[in-house]
Protein backbone atom coordinates (compact mmCIF):
# COMPACT_ATOMS: atom_id res chain seq x y z
CA UNK A 1 0.00 0.00 0.00
CA UNK A 2 2.90 2.33 -0.74
CA UNK A 3 2.01 5.36 -2.86
CA UNK A 4 3.48 5.43 -6.35
CA UNK A 5 5.59 8.53 -5.73
CA UNK A 6 6.99 6.99 -2.53
CA UNK A 7 7.74 3.74 -4.37
CA UNK A 8 9.56 5.61 -7.14
CA UNK A 9 11.59 7.60 -4.62
CA UNK A 10 12.55 4.44 -2.70
CA UNK A 11 13.57 2.67 -5.90
CA UNK A 12 15.79 5.61 -6.82
CA UNK A 13 17.33 5.87 -3.34
CA UNK A 14 17.89 2.10 -3.14
CA UNK A 15 20.45 2.37 -5.92
CA UNK A 16 22.36 4.97 -3.89
CA UNK A 17 22.14 3.86 -0.28
CA UNK A 18 20.21 0.57 -0.35
CA UNK A 19 21.54 -2.56 1.36
CA UNK A 20 19.55 -5.24 -0.48
CA UNK A 21 21.44 -5.46 -3.77
CA UNK A 22 19.19 -5.15 -6.81
CA UNK A 23 16.04 -5.33 -4.70
CA UNK A 24 14.17 -2.28 -3.42
CA UNK A 25 15.30 -1.47 0.14
CA UNK A 26 11.95 -0.95 1.85
CA UNK A 27 13.68 0.17 5.06
CA UNK A 28 14.14 3.51 3.31
CA UNK A 29 10.38 4.04 3.52
CA UNK A 30 10.71 4.80 7.24
CA UNK A 31 14.42 5.59 7.50
CA UNK A 32 14.29 8.97 5.79
CA UNK A 33 16.96 10.93 7.65
CA UNK A 34 20.33 11.23 5.94
CA UNK A 35 22.13 10.00 9.05
CA UNK A 36 19.80 6.97 9.24
CA UNK A 37 20.62 6.00 5.66
CA UNK A 38 24.34 6.57 6.09
CA UNK A 39 24.55 4.39 9.20
CA UNK A 40 21.83 1.90 8.31
CA UNK A 41 20.03 2.40 11.63
CA UNK A 42 16.78 3.91 12.86
CA UNK A 43 17.22 7.10 14.88
CA UNK A 44 13.90 8.93 15.00
CA UNK A 45 10.31 7.70 15.07
CA UNK A 46 8.62 7.52 11.66
CA UNK A 47 4.85 7.11 11.25
CA UNK A 48 3.20 5.42 8.27
CA UNK A 49 -0.49 4.81 7.66
CA UNK A 50 -2.25 1.86 6.00
CA UNK A 51 -5.50 -0.05 6.30
CA UNK A 52 -7.01 -3.47 5.69
CA UNK A 53 -10.61 -4.53 5.28
CA UNK A 54 -10.90 -4.89 9.06
CA UNK A 55 -8.76 -2.15 10.63
CA UNK A 56 -6.83 1.05 10.13
CA UNK A 57 -3.23 1.11 11.27
CA UNK A 58 -0.57 3.64 12.16
CA UNK A 59 2.92 2.14 12.21
CA UNK A 60 5.40 3.84 14.53
CA UNK A 61 8.84 2.64 13.42
CA UNK A 62 11.01 3.17 16.49
CA UNK A 63 14.79 2.81 16.93
CA UNK A 64 16.42 -0.22 18.49
CA UNK A 65 19.69 1.28 19.67
CA UNK A 66 20.05 2.13 23.37
CA UNK A 67 21.17 5.65 22.49
CA UNK A 68 17.68 6.37 21.16
CA UNK A 69 15.60 4.73 23.89
CA UNK A 70 13.77 8.04 24.47
CA UNK A 71 12.54 7.96 20.86
CA UNK A 72 11.37 4.38 21.27
CA UNK A 73 9.43 5.29 24.43
CA UNK A 74 7.81 8.23 22.62
CA UNK A 75 6.58 6.03 19.78
CA UNK A 76 5.33 3.28 22.11
CA UNK A 77 3.46 5.61 24.47
CA UNK A 78 0.28 5.61 22.35
CA UNK A 79 0.50 2.10 20.86
CA UNK A 80 -1.94 -0.78 21.27
CA UNK A 81 0.31 -3.52 19.86
CA UNK A 82 4.11 -3.83 19.89
CA UNK A 83 5.98 -5.90 17.30
CA UNK A 84 9.31 -6.87 18.86
CA UNK A 85 11.75 -7.67 16.01
CA UNK A 86 14.48 -10.21 16.75
CA UNK A 87 17.29 -11.11 14.34
CA UNK A 88 17.23 -14.91 14.02
CA UNK A 89 21.05 -14.96 13.75
CA UNK A 90 21.61 -13.01 16.99
CA UNK A 91 18.73 -14.07 19.22
CA UNK A 92 17.77 -12.14 22.37
CA UNK A 93 19.78 -8.91 22.72
CA UNK A 94 19.80 -6.31 25.47
CA UNK A 95 17.68 -4.06 23.24
CA UNK A 96 15.08 -6.87 23.07
CA UNK A 97 14.83 -6.81 26.85
CA UNK A 98 14.78 -3.00 26.92
CA UNK A 99 12.01 -2.70 24.34
CA UNK A 100 9.91 -5.41 25.97
CA UNK A 101 10.28 -3.80 29.39
CA UNK A 102 9.39 -0.31 28.17
CA UNK A 103 6.46 -1.55 26.08
CA UNK A 104 5.05 -3.43 29.06
CA UNK A 105 5.73 -0.49 31.42
CA UNK A 106 3.82 1.80 29.03
CA UNK A 107 0.75 -0.41 29.26
CA UNK A 108 0.96 -2.25 25.92
CA UNK A 109 -0.77 -5.59 26.52
CA UNK A 110 -0.24 -7.17 23.09
CA UNK A 111 3.28 -8.20 22.06
CA UNK A 112 4.05 -9.90 18.75
CA UNK A 113 7.57 -11.33 18.86
CA UNK A 114 8.58 -11.46 15.18
CA UNK A 115 11.74 -13.53 14.66
CA UNK A 116 13.05 -12.01 11.45
CA UNK A 117 15.67 -13.02 8.83
CA UNK A 118 14.67 -16.66 9.03
CA UNK A 119 15.89 -17.02 5.44
CA UNK A 120 19.46 -16.58 6.73
CA UNK A 121 19.11 -19.59 9.07
CA UNK A 122 17.34 -21.82 6.49
CA UNK A 123 13.99 -21.43 8.28
CA UNK A 124 15.25 -23.64 11.08
CA UNK A 125 12.57 -24.67 13.56
CA UNK A 126 15.26 -25.32 16.19
CA UNK A 127 16.48 -21.70 15.94
CA UNK A 128 12.92 -20.43 16.28
CA UNK A 129 12.15 -22.60 19.31
CA UNK A 130 15.44 -21.65 21.00
CA UNK A 131 14.70 -17.92 20.67
CA UNK A 132 11.13 -18.48 21.80
CA UNK A 133 12.36 -20.35 24.88
CA UNK A 134 14.90 -17.62 25.68
CA UNK A 135 12.23 -14.92 25.39
CA UNK A 136 9.85 -16.79 27.69
CA UNK A 137 12.51 -16.59 30.40
CA UNK A 138 12.40 -12.77 30.46
CA UNK A 139 8.60 -12.47 30.59
CA UNK A 140 8.53 -12.91 34.37
CA UNK A 141 10.67 -9.75 34.74
CA UNK A 142 8.32 -7.55 32.72
CA UNK A 143 5.96 -5.22 34.62
CA UNK A 144 2.28 -6.26 34.64
CA UNK A 145 3.26 -9.49 32.84
CA UNK A 146 0.09 -11.24 34.02
CA UNK A 147 -1.91 -9.16 31.51
CA UNK A 148 0.37 -9.70 28.51
CA UNK A 149 -0.83 -11.42 25.34
CA UNK A 150 2.28 -12.68 23.48
CA UNK A 151 2.46 -14.27 20.03
CA UNK A 152 5.59 -15.67 18.35
CA UNK A 153 6.02 -15.75 14.56
CA UNK A 154 8.94 -16.60 12.24
CA UNK A 155 9.24 -14.20 9.30
CA UNK A 156 11.49 -13.06 6.50
CA UNK A 157 10.51 -9.44 5.98
CA UNK A 158 12.77 -9.10 2.93
CA UNK A 159 10.95 -11.80 0.94
CA UNK A 160 7.53 -11.48 2.62
CA UNK A 161 7.51 -14.93 4.23
CA UNK A 162 4.69 -15.22 6.79
CA UNK A 163 3.72 -11.57 6.29
CA UNK A 164 0.50 -11.82 4.26
CA UNK A 165 0.27 -15.59 3.90
CA UNK A 166 1.87 -18.57 5.63
CA UNK A 167 5.11 -19.41 3.84
CA UNK A 168 5.61 -22.94 2.47
CA UNK A 169 9.22 -22.64 3.65
CA UNK A 170 7.90 -22.81 7.24
CA UNK A 171 5.79 -25.95 7.00
CA UNK A 172 6.40 -26.57 10.70
CA UNK A 173 4.80 -23.22 11.69
CA UNK A 174 1.11 -23.72 12.49
CA UNK A 175 0.21 -20.15 13.43
CA UNK A 176 -1.19 -17.20 11.47
CA UNK A 177 0.74 -14.78 9.23
CA UNK A 178 1.66 -11.38 10.63
CA UNK A 179 -1.14 -9.39 8.97
CA UNK A 180 -3.75 -11.84 10.19
CA UNK A 181 -2.40 -11.49 13.72
CA UNK A 182 -2.62 -7.69 13.46
CA UNK A 183 -6.16 -7.90 12.11
CA UNK A 184 -7.41 -10.27 14.80
CA UNK A 185 -5.42 -9.31 17.92
CA UNK A 186 -7.97 -8.23 20.52
CA UNK A 187 -7.27 -4.66 21.60
CA UNK A 188 -7.81 -4.98 25.33
CA UNK A 189 -8.02 -1.36 26.32
CA UNK A 190 -8.38 -1.69 30.05
CA UNK A 191 -9.66 1.83 30.29
CA UNK A 192 -10.71 3.30 33.58
CA UNK A 193 -14.43 3.79 34.09
CA UNK A 194 -13.81 6.61 36.55
CA UNK A 195 -14.89 9.98 35.18
CA UNK A 196 -12.00 12.38 34.65
CA UNK A 197 -12.32 15.75 32.90
CA UNK A 198 -9.13 17.85 32.96
CA UNK A 199 -10.37 21.42 32.49
CA UNK A 200 -8.72 22.96 29.47
CA UNK A 201 -10.64 26.19 29.08
CA UNK A 202 -13.32 28.21 30.87
CA UNK A 203 -15.76 29.56 28.31
CA UNK A 204 -17.55 32.83 29.08
CA UNK A 205 -18.98 34.23 25.81
CA UNK A 206 -21.44 36.47 27.65
CA UNK A 207 -23.00 37.07 31.07
CA UNK A 208 -25.51 34.24 30.82
CA UNK A 209 -23.13 31.39 30.07
CA UNK A 210 -20.17 29.87 31.92
CA UNK A 211 -18.93 26.49 30.76
CA UNK A 212 -15.93 24.29 31.44
CA UNK A 213 -14.36 22.67 28.40
CA UNK A 214 -11.97 19.79 27.95
CA UNK A 215 -11.51 16.32 26.53
CA UNK A 216 -12.92 13.60 28.75
CA UNK A 217 -9.98 11.36 29.68
CA UNK A 218 -12.07 8.44 30.93
CA UNK A 219 -15.55 7.47 32.06
CA UNK A 220 -18.81 9.27 31.36
CA UNK A 221 -20.93 12.06 32.83
CA UNK A 222 -24.67 12.79 32.70
CA UNK A 223 -26.86 15.76 33.50
CA UNK A 224 -27.68 15.78 37.21
CA UNK A 225 -24.54 13.92 38.30
CA UNK A 226 -22.83 15.27 41.40
CA UNK A 227 -19.27 16.36 40.72
CA UNK A 228 -16.24 17.42 42.74
CA UNK A 229 -13.53 19.77 41.53
CA UNK A 230 -9.98 18.84 42.48
CA UNK A 231 -7.83 19.94 44.17
CA UNK A 232 -10.23 22.53 45.69
CA UNK A 233 -12.81 19.80 46.57
CA UNK A 234 -15.74 22.14 45.72
CA UNK A 235 -18.92 20.29 44.78
CA UNK A 236 -21.86 20.92 42.46
CA UNK A 237 -24.17 19.19 39.97
CA UNK A 238 -24.02 19.06 36.20
CA UNK A 239 -26.62 21.47 34.83
CA UNK A 240 -26.11 20.80 31.13
CA UNK A 241 -23.71 19.26 28.62
CA UNK A 242 -23.30 21.44 25.54
CA UNK A 243 -22.81 19.81 22.16
CA UNK A 244 -22.59 22.75 19.75
CA UNK A 245 -19.82 25.28 19.14
CA UNK A 246 -19.83 27.80 21.97
CA UNK A 247 -18.07 30.35 19.79
CA UNK A 248 -21.25 30.75 17.76
CA UNK A 249 -23.23 31.98 20.76
CA UNK A 250 -24.38 35.58 20.60
CA UNK A 251 -25.15 37.65 23.71
CA UNK A 252 -28.84 38.10 22.85
CA UNK A 253 -30.25 37.68 26.30
CA UNK A 254 -31.31 35.03 28.79
CA UNK A 255 -33.64 33.27 26.37
CA UNK A 256 -30.82 32.08 24.16
CA UNK A 257 -30.72 28.29 23.85
CA UNK A 258 -27.86 25.92 23.11
CA UNK A 259 -27.88 22.36 21.84
CA UNK A 260 -27.39 19.98 24.74
CA UNK A 261 -27.00 16.25 25.28
CA UNK A 262 -27.75 14.13 28.32
CA UNK A 263 -24.54 12.11 28.50
CA UNK A 264 -20.93 12.58 27.39
CA UNK A 265 -18.16 9.98 27.49
CA UNK A 266 -14.46 9.51 26.70
CA UNK A 267 -12.81 10.60 24.47
CA UNK A 268 -15.33 13.35 23.64
CA UNK A 269 -14.31 17.00 23.74
CA UNK A 270 -17.18 18.67 25.51
CA UNK A 271 -18.37 21.61 27.62
CA UNK A 272 -20.35 21.24 30.82
CA UNK A 273 -22.16 23.83 32.93
CA UNK A 274 -22.80 23.55 36.66
CA UNK A 275 -25.67 24.54 38.92
CA UNK A 276 -23.40 26.51 41.25
CA UNK A 277 -20.94 29.33 40.62
CA UNK A 278 -17.70 27.83 41.86
CA UNK A 279 -14.10 28.72 41.10
CA UNK A 280 -12.71 26.41 38.41
CA UNK A 281 -9.74 27.15 36.17
CA UNK A 282 -7.48 25.45 33.65
CA UNK A 283 -5.60 22.55 35.20
CA UNK A 284 -8.36 21.55 37.63
CA UNK A 285 -9.86 18.07 37.41
CA UNK A 286 -13.61 17.44 37.47
CA UNK A 287 -14.58 14.00 38.86
CA UNK A 288 -17.76 12.37 40.13
CA UNK A 289 -18.36 12.89 43.84
CA UNK A 290 -18.81 9.16 44.48
CA UNK A 291 -15.48 8.29 42.85
CA UNK A 292 -12.83 10.71 44.09
CA UNK A 293 -9.15 9.81 43.57
CA UNK A 294 -6.39 10.57 46.03
CA UNK A 295 -5.13 14.15 46.01
CA UNK A 296 -1.48 14.78 46.77
CA UNK A 297 1.51 16.93 45.90
CA UNK A 298 4.00 14.09 46.42
CA UNK A 299 4.18 11.21 43.96
CA UNK A 300 6.05 8.01 43.34
CA UNK A 301 6.64 7.63 39.60
CA UNK A 302 8.61 5.69 37.01
CA UNK A 303 10.67 8.15 34.98
CA UNK A 304 12.41 7.76 31.61
CA UNK A 305 15.15 10.40 31.42
CA UNK A 306 15.42 11.88 27.92
CA UNK A 307 18.07 14.57 28.11
CA UNK A 308 21.83 14.60 27.57
CA UNK A 309 22.11 16.71 30.72
CA UNK A 310 21.75 14.47 33.81
CA UNK A 311 18.90 14.79 36.27
CA UNK A 312 19.66 17.10 39.19
CA UNK A 313 17.93 16.10 42.42
CA UNK A 314 15.88 18.84 44.12
CA UNK A 315 16.21 21.16 41.11
CA UNK A 316 13.03 22.86 39.98
CA UNK A 317 11.45 21.51 36.78
CA UNK A 318 8.12 22.15 35.09
CA UNK A 319 5.78 19.15 35.35
CA UNK A 320 2.98 18.96 32.77
CA UNK A 321 0.20 16.45 33.49
CA UNK A 322 -2.91 16.62 31.24
CA UNK A 323 -3.85 20.33 31.39
CA UNK A 324 -1.98 21.00 34.64
CA UNK A 325 1.35 22.82 34.52
CA UNK A 326 3.15 22.81 37.87
CA UNK A 327 6.55 23.44 39.40
CA UNK A 328 8.14 20.35 40.86
CA UNK A 329 11.34 18.63 41.83
CA UNK A 330 12.64 15.07 41.90
CA UNK A 331 13.58 14.58 45.55
CA UNK A 332 15.05 11.08 45.53
CA UNK A 333 15.67 8.03 43.36
CA UNK A 334 14.27 4.88 44.93
CA UNK A 335 16.00 2.65 42.41
CA UNK A 336 17.26 2.61 38.84
CA UNK A 337 16.34 -0.29 36.60
CA UNK A 338 19.17 -2.18 34.95
CA UNK A 339 17.37 -3.23 31.77
CA UNK A 340 20.07 -5.76 30.85
CA UNK A 341 19.62 -7.80 34.03
CA UNK A 342 16.29 -6.38 35.31
CA UNK A 343 18.00 -5.61 38.63
CA UNK A 344 17.02 -2.63 40.78
CA UNK A 345 20.17 -0.70 41.60
CA UNK A 346 20.88 2.30 43.82
CA UNK A 347 21.52 5.62 42.06
CA UNK A 348 21.83 9.30 42.91
CA UNK A 349 21.53 10.60 39.35
CA UNK A 350 19.86 9.76 36.06
CA UNK A 351 21.51 10.03 32.67
CA UNK A 352 20.14 9.81 29.14
CA UNK A 353 17.75 6.85 28.66
CA UNK A 354 17.85 5.75 32.31
CA UNK A 355 14.63 4.35 33.79
CA UNK A 356 14.05 4.75 37.51
CA UNK A 357 11.42 4.99 40.23
CA UNK A 358 11.59 8.43 41.82
CA UNK A 359 9.91 10.56 44.45
CA UNK A 360 8.51 13.85 43.13
CA UNK A 361 7.23 16.88 45.01
CA UNK A 362 4.91 19.45 43.39
CA UNK A 363 4.11 23.01 44.35
CA UNK A 364 0.40 22.19 44.63
CA UNK A 365 -1.86 19.16 44.89
CA UNK A 366 -3.25 17.25 41.94
CA UNK A 367 -5.65 14.34 41.53
CA UNK A 368 -3.54 11.19 41.46
CA UNK A 369 -4.37 8.30 39.12
CA UNK A 370 -1.79 5.49 38.82
CA UNK A 371 -0.69 4.98 35.22
CA UNK A 372 -1.78 1.32 35.08
CA UNK A 373 -5.32 2.45 35.93
CA UNK A 374 -5.49 5.50 33.66
CA UNK A 375 -2.72 6.10 31.11
CA UNK A 376 -4.07 9.56 30.23
CA UNK A 377 -4.20 11.15 33.67
CA UNK A 378 -1.41 8.97 35.07
CA UNK A 379 1.31 10.23 32.73
CA UNK A 380 3.30 13.45 32.64
CA UNK A 381 6.34 15.07 31.07
CA UNK A 382 9.22 16.92 32.72
CA UNK A 383 10.35 20.21 31.15
CA UNK A 384 13.53 22.18 31.80
CA UNK A 385 12.25 25.61 32.83
CA UNK A 386 15.27 27.40 31.32
CA UNK A 387 15.59 25.69 27.93
CA UNK A 388 11.90 24.68 27.65
CA UNK A 389 12.97 21.27 26.33
CA UNK A 390 11.30 18.03 27.41
CA UNK A 391 13.86 16.21 29.56
CA UNK A 392 11.81 13.31 30.89
CA UNK A 393 8.55 11.38 30.81
CA UNK A 394 6.87 9.84 33.81
CA UNK A 395 4.22 7.34 34.82
CA UNK A 396 2.56 7.82 38.19
CA UNK A 397 2.81 4.75 40.43
CA UNK A 398 1.32 6.07 43.67
CA UNK A 399 0.66 9.05 45.86
CA UNK A 400 2.97 9.33 48.87
CA UNK A 401 1.36 9.97 52.22
CA UNK A 402 3.10 11.44 55.23
CA UNK A 403 5.71 13.21 53.13
CA UNK A 404 5.77 16.23 55.49
CA UNK A 405 7.90 14.21 57.91
CA UNK A 406 10.39 13.42 55.14
CA UNK A 407 10.52 17.09 54.19
CA UNK A 408 11.31 17.99 57.80
CA UNK A 409 14.12 15.44 57.84
CA UNK A 410 15.46 16.83 54.59
CA UNK A 411 15.40 20.40 55.96
CA UNK A 412 17.35 19.44 59.09
CA UNK A 413 19.86 17.43 57.09
CA UNK A 414 20.38 20.29 54.66
CA UNK A 415 21.16 22.65 57.56
CA UNK A 416 23.66 20.12 58.95
CA UNK A 417 25.17 19.84 55.50
CA UNK A 418 25.64 23.63 55.32
CA UNK A 419 27.32 23.73 58.73
CA UNK A 420 29.64 20.84 57.86
CA UNK A 421 30.74 22.45 54.60
CA UNK A 422 31.46 25.70 56.40
CA UNK A 423 33.58 23.79 58.90
CA UNK A 424 35.54 22.10 56.08
CA UNK A 425 36.04 25.38 54.25
CA UNK A 426 37.51 27.10 57.30
CA UNK A 427 39.62 24.30 58.75
CA UNK A 428 40.63 22.16 55.77
CA UNK A 429 40.78 24.40 52.68
CA UNK A 430 43.38 22.09 51.10
CA UNK A 431 40.72 19.36 50.76
CA UNK A 432 38.99 21.45 48.09
CA UNK A 433 35.75 19.48 48.46
CA UNK A 434 32.29 19.70 49.93
CA UNK A 435 29.55 17.38 51.20
CA UNK A 436 26.45 17.07 49.06
CA UNK A 437 23.24 15.21 49.85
Amino acid sequence: MIFEDQSAAIEKDSKKVGTTGDKIDLALLVDGLASEREQGITIDVAYRFFSTDKRKFIIADTPGHEQYTRNMATGASTADVAIILIDARQGILTQTKRHSYIASQLGIKNLIVAINKMDLVDFSEDVFEKIKSDYNEIIEYLPHNEDLNIEFIPISALDGDNILTVSPKCSWYEGSPLMELLDTTPIHKKESQSFRLPVQYVIRPHLNFRGFSGTIASGSISVGDEITVLPSRKTSKVKSIVSNDIKDLRPIGKDETVETIQTAFAPMATTITLEDEIDISRGDMIVKSDDIPKVSNHLGAMIVWMDEKPLVLNQNYVIKRATSVLNGAINSIEFKKNINTFEEINADMLELNDIAKCTISLDREIAVDPYHENRYTGSFIIIDKYTNSTVGAGMIVESIEGFAHLEEQKRVYTQAEIELNEFIRKNYPEWNCKVIS
